[in-house]
């Protein structure tokens, strides 16, 4: 289904770049504006949107309070921070404040059109620039709640333990990841082959029906599966 998407970013040339990215994008219908958060929750309310890029630097109301108040008044829409801000305080504000992901603004175009199509089907995403923030606050402090899309894969409501039928090395390589240790990494640590630690890594996406290692080492730490 096509998705409606509001860009709300101050910088003209800024947001010309990210209108122009989507253009042509196949699953993206309409494209709305918005240079201020005032003009953002005045276009949010007037039309049927469906996913919202937002700023966080934006002029009087920041991006993080624009988020908030928009997801007040309605749960479903997905939104998303693009932004050149990777301060632990704004990352999990924002997360607070309902966002669906937090994306650096030196994202290669064609992976922003990634992500947003992940998001709109109901996956979180964070910047792998502040991965280490999210799993801080996921894992040690109790007080921080991180608001997602009910149907996120990785902030889903349901605490019981699944049983995801890990084998023992898809398991060990699982722990691995959630400590950060990348594939070559976990290769050399665990004396196997690149291709077949790559190959554990797909089983383990595929069982815990995430999209990429940081969702992942996300839902596994969320729900104790190791």
């Amino acid at each position: 289904m096509k998705q409606n998407i509001l860009i709300v970013e101050d910088h003209e040339l800024t947001r010309f770049g990210l209108k122009t990215t989507f253009e042509n994008v196949d699953y993206i219908d309409n494209i709305y504006e918005a240079d201020s958060a005032e003009t953002a929750i005045q276009v949010f309310n007037e039309n049927n949107i469906d996913i919202i890029i937002m700023d966080l630097g934006l002029p009087n109301m920041n991006g993080i309070e624009a988020t908030k108040q928009i997801r007040s008044s309605n749960k479903d829409v997905k939104i998303i921070i693009l932004t050149s801000h990777n301060d632990e305080k704004e990352v999990l504000n924002s997360l607070r404040a309902g966002a669906n992901a937090y994306c650096s603004k030196e994202i290669n175009p064609q992976r922003l059109i990634q992500v947003v199509q992940s998001v709109a089907d109901g996956a979180a995403w964070f910047d792998p620039s502040i991965a280490h923030i999210v799993l801080r606050a996921t894992t040690n402090s109790p007080v921080i709640v991180l608001k997602a899309s009910a149907n996120s894969p990785v902030f889903d409501s349901d605490n019981n333990r699944k049983d995801y039928d890990l084998t023992s090395r898809e398991a060990q390589i699982l722990k691995l990841m959630t400590e950060g240790y990348s594939n070559m990494e976990i290769a050399q640590i665990l004396v196997i082959s690149i291709n077949t630690t790559k190959a554990h890594v797909a089983n383990i996406l595929q069982k815990l029906e995430v999209d990429d290692r940081l969702q992942a080492a996300l839902k596994a730490l969320k729900h104790k599966i190791v």
